[in-house]
């Protein structure tokens, strides 16, 4: 397998809103002397690439290779051909799309400014051999190139092509190629050159719109960041048809149509309806500086009809939407077979499953389930539509349930990858990743670099792995060592965003828990998961640091941000006291009233959140754990401002970004985030009752010890075990019994905990029957 480093281009234009540059075609015939008994091509195209053999599309799945910075590191992809080529005369074909190399659509967070910004690039190499018979053939300027139809495409901001100018059979053999110009030499980039192993994207299954309307003239806009302002002059359209599919995903819209020659489609796409018409405001940025770019262009495909049947499939680019609207159609043309929804994630296996009797509770693990996999496209994002970004927070605050619900741990590793990459020289992290530099400045913090470490310890937790300890511990140490410099004079640090989307902030102009304990608290937090990760490895000096700095934090935090009177934490909120209980701040005598703190805030707040990320990240857990499940499924549940049931009242099929509060005007938040999502976490380990590797010594273990919550009837959860069997759970409370049912694969073993007695189970199926109290 060979990286090559040879790269060629069209040509130095670069597309942007302006000037649109088409995406280039490349293709070369050659001669193979003999038949191949073994034949693979290794390609690095930069942004994005498809790829064809012999007029064969060998592509593993859209936006391939990768999203990343090039100068970090170049992914390439490797492909066996031995069954695509023959002896004689073969053709590579390859289209390529801007990816991240030219991502001119992520102007909000620099991205046209960065240094790896360039033509759009491929290099290759394929290599044939038949005995002592060997054949080598890379990228270089006997390539020829021409426009693709593709006439603009952006990640964010969409694909528009003009079927007029297809060129059918281009990377077929003995296509005509000779008003085609040669490819010209390209520049390397200066990334490290690695082989992807991420999970590829994939389409997972196809919808079909549940309603159709149409409308003579509907806006499709706001402005002044509220729903209810006037529609923008120039975001009204004509003539519109809405196309409602039913829930709020990601992936493309399909057009498929019998067009005229000329005749121009546009299809935007959209989370929801507002007073009945289509609204941008959760996917653009309204603000001077984008509004306008992100009106016109922000999630929006064009096509251009070359006469007949024809199919649109948009390429190099994703939406996160729920409903598309359309301009161009006629009433004809407008059938529910005319736009049809591609769903797209990463390649991830199920991994866990949870119902109950509480159908809000069911409702909400399916929304998540939607938001993770939506906001999944090779690493964990932001949100599918408006950003699109790797924000380091909200993987950290996610990366529990994610791996426990998900098999993403190979996705994340590669992540990983540009996380460590992108680290600084004195240790300091970007809240995104990949970046071209922007995230340092503002955006980042100790709840949002733990994801360095968070990653590592819950990869180890379910799947026992090691390397991905060994490979990240040299950016762990250097973290630590940069967050020791940032404390104070009183030992405690604040240099970072904090409990983000406190619901009441809007209201109290402030975050209820002060910076300087939330950033404390996860320091501490880091530094005690960075010593267990160092010792799981051998790393005893730098274990022995992770600890020091573990202690010190702790003594400081107890110090200055804890009454001993009350255990109150400073903030005297739901997130310092449910973050103070879960990072161990407490002493073991002290858990209890800290407990009853907690349980007595919660009251005093009318029992509804008032938790931003990070305390939603610990509240539910630590009321379980001091008895009150109940009360966590009252919170969950509840149809109050700030609580999970609200937005299945607002209408929403996937997580939203923060709690709106209607009566101060709606929020205008993404309606598909995943980053509030580990309830889901807390449904399978404390209603379910399946805890995996309890003690973090052995991934193969668990614990079944199910809370049997009042306000349910039943509950049961299923975990899928490394042999691809189930772990499972099932519980029932009938005629005042509670009968719990257990499967255990034959590649785990555990115990079941019950009333305070512990039994050892292995393979095989068990019943435990408890007498209610």
């Amino acid at each position: 397998m060979i990286f090559s480093n040879r790269f060629i281009k069209a040509n130095d234009a670069l597309c942007d809103f302006d000037n649109h540059v088409p995406a280039p075609y490349f293709r070369r015939e050659f001669e193979l002397p003999f038949e191949p008994e073994q034949a693979e091509i290794t390609i690095c195209g930069l942004g994005f690439y498809e790829l064809s053999i012999n007029g064969t599309e060998l592509t593993k799945g859209p936006l391939a290779p990768y999203i990343s910075n090039p100068d970090d590191i170049r992914y390439y992809d490797n492909y066996d051909l031995t069954k695509h080529l023959k002896k004689g005369k073969n053709v590579i074909g390859v289209l390529l799309g801007n990816g991240f190399r030219n991502s001119f659509g992520g102007f909000v967070w620099d991205f046209e400014k960065a240094s790896c910004r360039g033509p759009v690039t491929v290099a290759l190499a394929l290599e044939a051999k038949a005995g002592e018979e060997t054949f080598l053939l890379e990228a270089d300027e006997q390539f020829k190139t021409h426009p693709s139809p593709i006439v603009f495409n952006d990640l964010r901001m969409g694909c528009r092509y003009d079927a007029r100018l297809e060129l059918p059979g281009w990377d077929t053999l003995d296509f005509d190629d000779s008003d085609w110009a040669f490819a010209k030499k390209g520049q390397t980039p200066a990334g490290v050159a690695k082989l992807c192993d991420a999970d590829p994207i994939v389409v997972t299954h196809t919808l079909s719109p549940v309603e159709i309307k149409h409308y003579d003239e509907l806006p499709f806009a706001y402005v002044n960041n509220c729903a209810d302002a006037a529609p923008h002059a120039t975001a009204i359209g004509h003539d519109v048809y809405v196309y409602d599919f039913g829930v709020n995903t990601a992936g493309i819209s399909v057009l498929k149509i019998n067009g005229k020659p000329g005749q121009r489609i546009t299809i935007r796409h959209g989370e929801y309806l507002h007073n009945g018409n289509f609204s941008v405001n959760t996917t653009i940025f309204n603000s001077p500086s984008a509004v306008e770019r992100y009106l016109e262009y922000g999630q929006t495909d064009v096509f251009i009809c070359k006469g007949g049947e024809e199919i649109f499939v948009p390429k190099f680019k994703y939406d996160g939407f729920r409903y598309a609207y359309v301009e161009g159609l006629s009433p004809e043309q407008a059938t529910s077979e005319a736009l049809t929804y591609r769903v797209m994630n990463s390649d991830l296996e199920a991994r866990a499953s949870f119902s109950c009797s509480n159908e809000t509770m069911n409702r909400l693990f399916e929304m998540a389930r939607r938001s993770d996999l939506a906001n999944f496209y090779y690493f964990p994002t932001d949100c599918p539509h408006r950003e699109k970004n790797g924000w380091t927070g909200d993987a950290a605050m996610s990366a529990e349930h994610m791996l426990l619900n998900l098999r993403a741990a190979r996705s994340l590793k590669e992540w990983l990858a540009n996380v460590r990459a992108a680290q600084r020289e004195d240790g300091a992290l970007p809240g995104i990743v990949p970046t071209g530099g922007w995230g340092f400045k503002w955006g980042s913090g100790p709840a949002w670099d733990i994801v360095s470490v968070y990653l590592p310890y819950y990869i180890y937790l379910f799947d026992g792995d090691t390397e991905v300890i060994r490979e990240n511990a040299p950016m762990i140490l250097r973290y630590l060592q940069y967050a020791r410099t940032k404390r104070d004079e009183r030992g405690l640090v604040a240099y970072g965003l904090g409990d983000w989307v406190d619901p009441f902030k809007r209201i109290n102009g402030k975050i209820a828990s002060p910076l300087h304990f939330t950033d404390s608290a996860v320091i501490l937090d880091y530094a005690q998961k960075a010593a267990f990760l160092f010792d799981v490895i051998g790393m005893e000096n730098e274990a022995n640091y992770a600890r020091a700095l573990a202690r010190d934090m702790r003594a400081s935090i107890r110090e200055h941000l804890i009454d001993p009177d009350t255990l109150t934490v400073e903030g005297s909120c739901q997130t310092s006291q449910a973050l103070a209980l879960a990072y161990g701040i407490f002493d073991e005598d002290e858990i209890p009233a800290a407990q009853k703190k907690l349980v007595e805030i919660i009251h005093r707040d009318g029992d509804i959140n008032t938790c931003g990320m990070l305390g939603l990240r610990y509240v539910f857990h630590e009321l379980s754990r001091a008895g009150e499940t109940d009360l966590a499924v009252k919170i969950i549940t509840s149809t109050e401002r700030s609580c999970y049931g609200s937005w299945l009242k607002l209408g929403a099929t996937a997580l939203l970004e923060n709690f709106p509060f209607p009566e101060i005007g709606k929020d205008i938040c993404s309606q598909n985030h995943h980053f509030l999502g580990d309830f889901v976490s807390w449904q399978i380990r404390e209603l379910g009752g399946i805890k995996i590797n309890p003690t973090v010594t052995d991934h193969t273990s668990f614990e079944i010890s199910p809370k049997f919550a009042k306000s349910l009837t039943h509950a049961e959860a299923t975990f899928l075990s490394a042999a691809r069997e189930k772990l499972s759970t099932s519980w029932k409370r009938e005629n005042g019994q509670i009968t719990l049912k257990v499967t255990v694969p034959s590649d785990m073993h555990g115990t079941v905990l019950l009333d305070g007695v512990k039994e050892a189970v292995t393979a095989g199926e068990y019943t435990f029957v408890l007498t209610e109290k």
